[in-house]
This record gives C-alpha cells, sequence and structure tokens, in this order.
C-alpha cells in the first residue's frame, strides 16, 4: 500500500467513527480526528489527524488539499491542475493539462509536455549551475550545454546564445545581432556585428561604437568612463566620470553631476517633466522638487518622498515607514516599524472612503491578523512566518498552522470559530447556536433554540435541557444527531 493510500485510508477510518459520534457543525475526537462542517450542505470541508499533521481541506473555489505537516502537499484547483510538494521548498511537482514539471530546490528543474509534443511545449532538464538542455525537435532552437567544459544555451538569460568552452577560457555572448568572444572572460573582449564595434583589455581599456547611435570606452575600469548614446539625435545623452572626483550625466531636457562621488551633487531637469534636486553627504541629505516628484531626506531622522503617485515616509530610519499609493481603485496604506516587527496594510476604496477598509497586520513573531472588509476575519497567535511570506501559498497552508496555538476564524459576524492548542478547545457560534469542545472527545457542551445539551466522551453521560424544560441526566446516547435537545432523556 502507499503512502498516499495509507494516508487517506486513516482519514477515513477515523471519518466513519466521528460520524458514529455526532453530526454537528464540528466533530471532534481530538488528537485523533477533527473535522469542520458546513453548516448549510453539512459536508466536511476540513480534516486534522493527530494535531495539525495530517490534514485535508476543501475551499468554495474547488481547490482540494491535503498533506502531512511539514513534509508533504497535495493541492488540486478546479482546473484539474496538480501541485505536490515534499519538504518545500526542496522538492515540488506540478501537472496540468498540457505541462509536468519537477523541481528539487529550484536548482534542478524538469519539465514536458503532457502529450510528447515537444515542438509545442519544450523538454527542459537544468543541474544548476552545471547543465542546461532544451529539446524542441528542432536544432536551431535545440541545446545541450556543461558547464563549465563545453555548450551551447539559446534565447535565456537575456541573450540570444550563449557559448563555452573550458570556462573561462572562452566565453560567447550574441544579443540583438551583436556577438561578443572572450579570451579568457572577462579579460580579453572582442565584439561585433549589426554595426557594432568593440575591444576590451578589462580592467585596463574598453571602447564601443555604433556610427550614428554610441560610442563608449572606459580606462581603469571603473573609474574612468565617457558614453556618448543616441548620436544621430539633435542632443545626445553623454554620461563620464572620473571616480571618485567626478561625475557628469546630461541628457535632453536634464543635467546631473557629482562631486567627490557620490557624495555632493545636484539634478537640473526641464523635460519631460521639471525637477530639481541638490544632493549633501548623499544619501544622508537629499533635497528634491518637481512637477511629479518630490524628495525631503533628513537620514536617518525623516524622509519624504513623492514619486509616481507612492508617498513614502521613513521617522528614525529604519524603525518608522509608511507609504500610501492609490491603484485598481484602492487607497493603499502600509506601515511598518523596523521593518518586520510591525507590519499593516490597509486597502479602502478610493471612489467612496466611507465603505469598510480591508487590511493584514503582522505584529511579529506573536500575531497575525486579516480583514477582507466584508465581514471575513482571521487571527493567529503566533505568526514567525506570515510576515516574511505575505503570498506564498505553500508557506500559509503547509507551515503556518504548525504554529497556531490560537486561532480565531469568522467567516461572517454570524459564524465565528475559535481554536486553541490545535483545536484540543474549541468553541463556535454560528447565529442562535453555540458549540464548545475540550480536549475532544473528553468534554462538549451544545446549545440552540431547540435546549442545550453537555456530554462527557462523546455521550457516555450527561446533561440535555430541552427548551422550556429543566435538566435532566443520560447515558450513552451516541446517535447519529446527538444535538437532539428534544428527545426523551435516558434515565441514568
Amino acid at each position: 500500500m502507499t503512502k498516499r493510500l495509507s494516508l487517506r485510508t486513516l482519514m477515513s477510518a477515523l471519518a466513519i467513527c466521528a460520524s458514529a459520534a455526532g453530526a454537528r457543525a464540528e466533530n471532534n475526537v481530538w488528537p485523533f480526528l477533527v473535522e469542520q462542517v458546513d453548516p448549510a450542505s453539512g459536508e466536511v470541508t476540513e480534516r486534522q489527524v493527530a494535531g495539525p499533521l495530517l490534514f485535508s481541506k476543501d475551499t468554495p473555489d474547488g481547490t482540494h488539499y491535503e498533506g502531512l505537516r511539514p513534509l508533504w502537499l497535495l493541492r488540486k484547483d478546479a482546473t484539474g491542475r496538480e501541485d505536490r510538494t515534499f519538504l518545500y521548498p526542496l522538492f515540488s511537482w506540478r501537472r496540468d493539462a498540457t505541462v509536468e514539471e519537477w523541481t528539487a530546490f529550484n536548482l534542478i528543474n524538469h519539465s514536458r509536455s503532457i502529450d510528447g509534443r515537444v515542438d509545442l511545449i519544450p523538454r527542459k532538464f537544468d543541474v544548476w549551475p552545471f547543465w542546461f538542455s532544451r529539446d524542441t525537435g528542432a536544432p536551431e532552437t535545440s541545446y545541450h550545454a556543461f558547464f563549465p567544459v563545453a555548450g551551447t544555451v539559446k534565447n535565456r538569460f537575456g541573450y540570444d546564445r550563449l557559448d563555452w568552452a573550458i570556462w573561462p577560457l572562452w566565453f560567447g555572448t550574441e544579443k540583438a545581432g551583436i556577438t561578443t568572444t572572450s579570451t579568457p572572460w572577462p579579460i580579453i573582449r572582442h565584439s561585433t556585428g549589426n554595426g557594432h564595434e568593440g575591444f576590451a583589455i578589462w580592467p585596463l581599456f574598453g571602447s564601443a561604437q555604433k556610427p550614428g547611435a554610441y560610442r563608449k570606452q572606459y580606462y581603469l575600469w571603473p573609474l574612468i568612463y565617457k558614453n556618448e548614446l543616441r548620436l544621430g539625435a539633435a542632443e545626445p545623452t553623454v554620461l563620464q566620470g572620473f571616480l571618485p572626483f567626478y561625475t557628469k550625466e546630461q541628457r535632453p531636457g536634464s543635467v546631473s553631476e557629482n562631486f567627490l562621488w557620490p557624495f555632493f551633487g545636484y539634478t537640473r531637469q526641464t523635460e519631460p517633466v521639471a525637477y530639481r534636486e541638490n544632493r549633501y553627504f548623499w544619501p544622508l541629505f537629499v533635497q528634491g522638487r518637481g512637477d511629479e516628484r518630490y524628495v525631503n531626506r533628513w537620514a536617518p531622522f525623516y524622509t519624504h518622498s513623492i514619486r509616481k503617485g507612492t508617498d513614502k515616509q521613513w521617522f528614525a530610519w529604519p524603525l518608522i515607514r509608511q507609504e500610501k499609493w492609490t491603484a485598481d481603485g484602492l487607497d493603499h496604506t502600509k506601515q511598518q516599524f523596523f521593518w518586520f516587527i510591525y507590519w499593516s496594510h490597509e486597502q479602502r476604496s478610493a471612489v467612496n472612503p466611507a465603505l469598510p477598509a480591508a487590511h493584514k497586520t503582522h505584529f511579529w513573531p506573536l500575531f497575525s491578523a486579516w480583514d477582507n472588509g466584508a465581514g471575513r476575519r482571521q487571527g493567529q497567535f503566533p505568526s514567525p512566518l506570515g510576515v516574511f511570506f505575505p503570498s506564498n501559498e505553500k508557506v500559509r497552508v503547509l507551515y503556518e498552522p504548525l504554529f497556531a496555538l490560537y486561532r480565531y476564524d469568522q467567516r461572517t459576524p454570524e459564524d465565528v470559530h475559535h481554536s486553541l492548542l490545535w483545536r484540543a478547545v474549541t468553541w463556535r457560534r454560528t447565529g442562535a447556536e453555540r458549540e464548545f469542545h475540550f480536549l475532544g472527545p473528553l468534554l462538549e457542551s451544545a446549545r440552540d433554540e431547540r435546549g442545550s445539551r453537555v456530554a462527557l466522551l462523546k455521550g457516555l453521560i450527561g446533561f440535555r435541557k430541552p427548551a422550556g424544560k429543566n435538566w435532566r441526566p443520560f447515558l450513552f446516547d451516541f446517535s447519529l444527531d446527538s444535538r437532539k435537545m428534544t428527545s426523551t432523556p435516558r434515565a441514568p
């Protein structure tokens, strides 16, 4: 029997035992099994076995999760895509309707087409940084390369082609029609093609030019350089420097100079928008004013900048930071204390600011809270990972529950769930219903409009109070619907 089949068989057997003990919003026989039941449909949406370790979960959008924390995770969505991970991020596997791929720590990577059509989806296999291969069925786009011995890589790493033989003795690149050869890399380089000519003995001297386009040269790199760009334009761009004494950058409508680089300098710009900036002991003191940009920096005490609609402020850098911007019809406000000790992100409607705001807050490593502004809220204590991986689904599903000594989940204002010690203690309020579990089957209580019930060991002994009547004891009540408040109590 496979490991996966064994886990599913164990969870199914425990689920049968739990269902025999009672049908309710939560079936709790902790630490063996805890089930969450959708009050509307009566279907089980989440199971946990052995605390948070073995689990399965279904979400309203059709996504299914199951796994053994922190070792293994399986994810399937409504489109048929399947993801599996083992000791994430050590090993990940993914498959959808067209592609199957796996990676080991993003260093060993493999992908292939499901139907074998390498002309549509190439077969790739990499072992970083030694082996790179791709098979497209066509020699002009396929390659195999063994670094540093010999090989060719095509259309990767920002280049059209990379070649090497006994690197760094010989190394070649091709990009935008320009071929560069280094023998050895990076000392002696020669480049040609597409009207370009270049030669360098690094770091002593280097030059490159293309008539009517650019002319570049350097001496004792990076100390002395001069680059002339857009030579065919009415006003070329010139970048030159004699480090660390002086640098100058002159573009159409803009000039920037630095003295005792990078400490002192200024920028004067008239195009495309007006902007003036003075720098004193950069990056500590910077003053800039313009039509679309503003800088007022007195680091580390205070910094305020506005650029492309984003407003940022620092107080006592790096202690307090605030950032505001508007995107997709929402006003965003992000606040941080020492980067991650306190982290808060609020989203509010830019059209109707009176609407409730959505927010996510981390007080590391103690607490994380989330509110979508429409009645859905969640919280966890402690929460050491959430602030570092705010958008990482695998970390959120596989690792964060291991630290959840306490969790709060409000699906609606009328559906609130608290859990303590990985659901050893739970309390739930759903409308007029109340449900409490202490150490799983040891003690549980329930209350709704029909009455109240308190039981030990899933109904071995307990008390029941139908609506409008007195408390009565009972024994051995393990009926499927153990919430029947109006049934005739069994005498002790």
